[in-house]
């Protein structure tokens, strides 16, 4: 037991590539099992963790293992979203970052909710946004619910005109004015992809139609989302933008620790707080996400699929940072939805995002 209340003992640790902070943490932490997609087929790294007696694991058996209670993800792409699910059905407590898990599969994260819950199953946001309004609506009824206000930062290029766009370079777009994240992360924060993503992920979260969330800009980072109900009351979550909270918080439910794991918000040194309507012509990817989303078929997976490709066109120097939501519009137009999918449906739809991206993009196929 420590000064917050509560002990946590780090019982597996995963990563896609990034083997020297694993072995930093493997040091710290001492694991009992370890998994790396990069190097699943790599004797030597096999055996160095063999080497220190730490088990080597599939996510799926990680996932699953009786001495794990909390599972935090915060992977990108479509890895964790089968472990999940598995978790979710055995009544694990999952703490979820990962976007593309609701985003393309969350009827079938649901489902397997639905299934474990009986066992202690529960789905947790860790995301500052959904983290955000969770602690708004603890204590509320469904029906006071009038809509869920995301903001948005507006990513890097939130004080640039138009026209200025179409010639920012992928180091430019990856500096964030006020979060530190990865590089497929920071540019859906530029185009603001992420925030229609982030409004699919609080309507499978939360059980809101996509048409009751509002997103609005908001610079500073300081109010992560907000909820407004019936009577015309908006609750909302204010904090430093630093994760650390929201992952506490995840783990330490239905309780609060006695521990403050990021700086305490400070409002008199932030003097002000400013708020707009997001300018759709400077971010014409967050229409497309928001129009996919809103359709009962396999459009947003298809989409979310497309937009991996894109992005990675784009950090490669093969398109300009314009041609992104041109991509995602031109996949939207031309899929063909599946209504109802199954998860395999949506998976394969996925897929086809990113094929129809990398073909459209070598025939030239989309407007410029």
């Amino acid at each position: 037991m420590n000064k917050a209340g509560f002990t946590c003992e780090i019982t597996a640790l995963a990563t896609g590539q990034n083997i020297e902070r694993l072995r930093e943490q493997v040091r710290i932490f001492r694991p009992k099992t370890v998994f790396i997609d990069s190097y699943n087929n790599s004797p030597s790294i096999i055996r160095e963790f063999e080497d220190q007696q730490i088990e080597w694991n599939s996510l799926e058996t990680l996932a699953i293992r009786e001495d794990i209670d909390v599972l935090i993800v915060a992977s990108t792409g479509l890895v964790s979203l089968k472990p999940v699910i598995e978790a979710l059905k055995t009544g694990k407590k999952v703490a979820l970052a990962n976007k593309e898990s609701l985003v393309v599969g969350g009827q079938a994260v649901r489902d397997a909710l639905a299934i474990g819950q009986d066992l202690g199953a529960e789905l947790l946001p860790i995301d500052s946004e959904h983290s955000a309004v969770w602690q708004c609506l603890w204590g509320e009824e469904d029906d006071a619910v009038k809509e869920l206000i995301l903001t948005a930062s507006g990513g890097a290029f939130r004080d640039y005109k138009l026209a200025e766009l179409a010639d920012v370079t992928p180091q430019a777009a990856l500096k964030h004015p006020t979060w530190m994240m990865g590089q497929k992360v920071t540019i859906d924060s530029a185009t603001l992809f992420n925030k229609g993503l982030e409004a699919v992920e609080a309507r499978w979260l939360f059980n809101i139609p996509i048409e009751k969330i509002k997103i609005l800009q908001h610079k500073e980072s300081i109010v992560h989302s907000m909820v407004a109900f019936q009577d015309g009351s908006i609750k909302a979550q204010l904090g430093e933008p630093d994760m650390r909270l929201p992952i506490q918080i995840a783990i330490t439910h239905p309780k609060r620790a006695a521990n403050e794991p990021s700086a305490p918000l400070d409002l008199a040194k932030h003097g002000s707080l400013n708020f707009s309507e997001v300018n759709h012509e400077m971010y014409p990817a967050l229409q497309v996400a928001l129009e996919a989303g809103q359709r009962e078929d396999t459009a947003m997976a298809a989409v979310a699929g497309a937009d991996e490709a894109a992005v990675a066109l784009f950090l490669s120097g093969e398109i300009p940072f314009t041609d992104i939501p041109k991509l995602l519009r031109h996949t939207l137009n031309n899929h063909p939805g599946t209504p109802q999918p199954t998860l395999d449906d949506s998976l394969n739809a996925e897929e086809w995002g990113r094929n129809f991206v990398a073909i459209s993009h070598a025939n030239q196929s989309y407007t410029r």
